[in-house]
């Protein structure tokens, strides 16, 4: 899709639901997967399955998740059977090896997150978008005042997109609410993550998420000791760009 045709849906998508963005996104588009790592993402992916049985679903195993994830992955992997198509995404030996040789296991608290995520995270992210047209993620704009508040339902990539084309990103529940996310997994009977029954709320490396306090922004729990401002790990880096695109 051209960027002149991706900001025309849009705006026509704006307003949608995020099942009837997911139907547009998986009538458009067939290299198309979606991102799964927490709460939302079992949203979209019980919605995904409906529409498209066997469903391209991918996860980051960054080697440093807390147990209780690792079991909710299986237990989604179990709950959906053949309806998905669970990829479970590593990275490098060879770049981690040399990272941890280097600076250690916890050079992040003293350099910032962005190295260690970059090669956990996001030299495996890129790999798998490489493959795809498009992909789905469970952003939403109350999630981070700082970074996700002009998040769009749909938008260009503007860090994985390559010289042939746009990646097309879909974000179905931009709009939406931690509390509706949460009716609908309540309603449906969705798998979750046991952490967020013991205070946690956005939830990545064991390390680097902690529980959160009573009336604390949810990513106030993610990377404690760095600035609001900075607080993506490189998946979503386009939402710090000052301009962002449709």
């Amino acid at each position: 899709m051209s960027e002149t045709e991706i900001s025309a849906l849009a705006a026509e998508l704006a307003d949608r639901g995020p099942s009837e963005i997911l139907a547009q996104a998986l009538e458009r588009f067939e290299q198309l997967a979606v991102s799964f790592s927490g709460a939302e993402d079992v949203v979209l992916i019980d919605m995904a399955a409906r529409l498209r049985p066997g469903i391209q679903i991918f996860s980051l195993d960054t080697g440093r998740l807390h147990p209780e994830t690792y079991r909710f992955l299986e237990r989604v992997r179990t709950h959906y059977g053949d309806r998905i198509v669970l990829e479970v995404l590593s990275p490098d030996n060879e770049q981690l090896r040399e990272l941890v040789s280097r600076k250690g296991l916890y050079s992040f608290l003293r350099d910032g997150h962005a190295e260690c995520c970059g090669i956990r995270k996001v030299v495996p992210l890129k790999r798998k978008l490489a493959t795809l047209d498009a992909w789905v993620t469970g952003q939403r704009r109350d999630q981070s005042p700082g970074t996700r508040a002009e998040v769009a339902v749909v938008e260009r990539d503007s860090v994985f997109s390559g010289r042939e084309g746009a990646l097309v990103k879909f974000n179905p529940l931009a709009n939406w609410s931690s509390a509706q996310v949460w009716e609908y997994i309540r309603s449906n009977e969705l798998p979750w993550n046991e952490l967020h029954a013991q205070g946690y709320i956005s939830i990545g490396c064991e390390p680097c998420t902690r529980p959160v306090l009573p009336n604390q922004h949810e990513r106030e729990g993610r990377w404690w000791w760095e600035s609001e401002a900075g607080k993506e790990c490189g998946l979503h880096a386009g939402n710090l760009q000052p301009a962002r695109s449709a």
